[in-house]
C-alpha cells in the first residue's frame, strides 16, 4: 500500500528538511515527490530512521517481574513487541543469556525465549531478533543452543559475556580496573573467603539459590577456568561459519579487545575506560554503549559516561541495555547538552547500530531503503514522544496524543 508522509520535518542523510516521504512495498520509494496514496498527516512532526537496539534485556522483567515468580513466555514476548513498538524501535536484539546460573539466565529458559519469538513471529509488530549472550564458562552446556540458533532465518549476534572472572577478580581490584581476564596479570578472589559470599549474594537470589549452593556451583564452574579460551575460540569459529556479528562485553583493557578482534568479534560493547573504547576505534571497531548511561548522565556502576564517549567521537550506538524508553530519552538529553548535531546523535540509535550488526538495508530514510520510520512529537525545550512507528513500511504503533 502506498503512503505519503506530509508536512515533517525529515531527517535525511546529512540533512533535516521539511519534505514528503513515500514509502510502498516495505521500502522508501521516493522523497519530496508528489503525494501518492494514504496521506499521513505529520505537520509539527518529526519523521526519523526507525530505532535500532543491539542489546536489550528489559523483556527479563515480562518473564520474571517478581524475584523467581515466571510468567509464560507467550505473554512476555507479546508485551514486549508491543513496548518496542510504542518507543520506535522496530529492530531489537533481545539479549538472551545463556549461562550456566539456573534460574531467569539458565540455557533451558534461553532457548525456550528463542523458540518462542521464532513461533509467534507473524504476530510480532516489530522485527525481534536475537543477541547470544552467552557466558563463556557455560560450555559445552550452550554449545548445541548456540549451533541450533545460528540456523535460525534471521542471524543472530553472539556476545562473549564474562561476568565469572568479573566476580571471581581480587577484592581490591574494581571491575574497570581489572586485566584481561586471561592474562596473568589478572589477580582472584577466594571462594573460601566470606566477603564472597556479599558479592554473590544477588546472583543466587536470581538464581533461586541459598547463598552456599551458589559458591559450590561457581567453584565447580572456576575450575573450568585454564579451558575457557580454547571454548571462546570455538563458539567464535561457529560465528564466523554462520556469518554472526560477535561482541566483546564490558573490555576494560586494550589487550582484551585486540585479543576479541583477532577472533572475529570487530564490535565493544560497553568498554568500562577509555582504554578499551580508543584502542576499538583505532582498530575500526564498532563501539556501543548503554542509552540508559547517557539518558542519566553518567555510568550507574562508575564506567565511562557515554555523553562524554559520544562528544571523543568513541561511540557509535546506543543500546536499550535495560530500559526500553532509555533510548529516546538518551537522544534528548544528549541534544539538550549540545554534545553532537541532532543528525549524529539520531544515528545512534539507528544508522549506527544497524550498521554495526550489519544490516545495510534500514538506518536511514532513503530511497530503496526499508520503511522502517519513526513519527515524533518533540516540541523545543521538551520531550520527545512517539506518535508512530513503522516497520518494512507496516504500521506497528499508531500514538495520537488527546489535544491532536
Amino acid at each position: 500500500m502506498i503512503r505519503t508522509f506530509v508536512g515533517a520535518e525529515v531527517f535525511l542523510p546529512g540533512e533535516i528538511v521539511e519534505t514528503t516521504v513515500t514509502i510502498d512495498n516495505a521500502a522508501v520509494v521516493e522523497i519530496g515527490g508528489p503525494i501518492q496514496g494514504e496521506v499521513i498527516n505529520a505537520r509539527g512532526k518529526i519523521l526519523a530512521p526507525a530505532l535500532v537496539d543491539v542489546h536489550g534485556d528489559a523483556f527479563e522483567r515480562q518473564v520474571m517481574p517478581r524475584p523467581n515468580t515466571y510468567f509464560p513466555l507467550d505473554i512476555a514476548v507479546i508485551d514486549t513487541d508491543r513496548q518496542l513498538a510504542s518507543n520506535g524501535i522496530a529492530t531489537a536484539y533481545h539479549a538472551i543469556t545463556l549461562g550456566w546460573e539456573p534460574g531467569l539466565r539458565d540455557i533451558a529458559r534461553g532457548r525456550d525465549m528463542i523458540e518462542t519469538i521464532n513461533r509467534l513471529a507473524p504476530r510480532l509488530t516489530v522485527e525481534n531478533r536475537v543477541q547470544l549472550r552467552w557466558e563463556t564458562f557455560a560450555y559445552p552446556e550452550a554449545l548445541q543452543t548456540i549451533e541450533w540458533a545460528l540456523e535460525a532465518p534471521l542471524k543472530p549476534s553472539i556476545a562473549f559475556n564474562d561476568h565469572t572472572s568479573m566476580t571471581m577478580r581480587a577484592f581490591d581490584t574494581s571491575m574497570q580496573e581489572r586485566a584481561f581476564e586471561h592474562s596473568p596479570d589478572f589477580t582472584t578472589a577466594s571462594l573460601d573467603d566470606e566477603r564472597i559470599k556479599q558479592r554473590t549474594a544477588k546472583k543466587a537470589a536470581r538464581a533461586g539459590m541459598d547463598d552456599n549452593a551458589y559458591l559450590d556451583l561457581l567453584r565447580k564452574v572456576w575450575n573450568r577456568r585454564s579451558d575457557v579460551q580454547d571454548h571462546i575460540a570455538k563458539i567464535a569459529q561457529l560465528g564466523r561459519d554462520k556469518g554472526a556479528t560477535m561482541l566483546s562485553h564490558d573490555d576494560t583493557r586494550a589487550e582484551t579487545r585486540e585479543w576479541f578482534r583477532e577472533l572475529g568479534a570487530t564490535t565493544s560493547e560497553f568498554p568500562m575506560v577509555i582504554e578499551a573504547a580508543q584502542a576499538a576505534r583505532d582498530g575500526g571497531d564498532a563501539v556501543i554503549f548503554g542509552a540508559p548511561n547517557a539518558a542519566r548522565g553518567g555510568s550507574h556502576i562508575g564506567s565511562l559516561g557515554a555523553g562524554d564517549m559520544v562528544e571523543a567521537d568513541l561511540c557509535d550506538a546506543l543500546a536499550s541495555d535495560y530500559f526500553y524508553p532509555a533510548m529516546l530519552a538518551a537522544v534528548a538529553k544528549l541534544d539538550a547538552e549540545k554534545r553532537a548535531d541532532r543528525l549524529t546523535i539520531w544515528s545512534l540509535i539507528s544508522n549506527g547500530p544497524a550498521r554495526a550488526m550489519g544490516l545495510k538495508d534500514r538506518g536511514e530514510i532513503k530511497v530503496g531503503k526499508r520503511a522502517d520510520l519513526v513519527l515524533v512529537d518533540w516540541p523545543e525545550g521538551d520531550f520527545p514522544a512517539v506518535q508512530g512507528t513503522w516497520v518494512a513500511g507496516r504500521c506497528a504503533y499508531r500514538g495520537i496524543a488527546f489535544g491532536v
